[in-house]
């Protein structure tokens, strides 16, 4: 394991940064939200619970997965790419 990752995620390959209204897409291990994020819509190909959309993340929070899409209706977030 490199130095440059903890909890499995290798930060050398990079982020994203997502502004809210805009869709992005990629593939990212971890997002982690800022301020008053609200989720859109998020794609992930491993996730099998309840629909993200609607939901407002507290700041500060770090989702995991195999994310595939981003689309916030506000605020901003970080992904961190696989």
């Amino acid at each position: 394991m490199s130095d440059s990752s903890v909890l499995g995620i290798d930060y050398a390959k990079g982020a994203t940064f997502v502004d809210a209204a805009t869709t992005v897409t990629g593939r990212w291990c971890a997002i982690t939200f800022f301020g008053s994020a609200a989720i859109t819509e998020i794609i992930s190909t491993n996730y099998d619970g309840a629909s993200l959309a609607g939901h407002t993340p507290t700041a500060g929070v770090t989702i995991y997965g195999v994310f595939t899409s981003i689309n916030l209706s506000a605020g901003h977030c970080i992904a961190y790419k696989l």
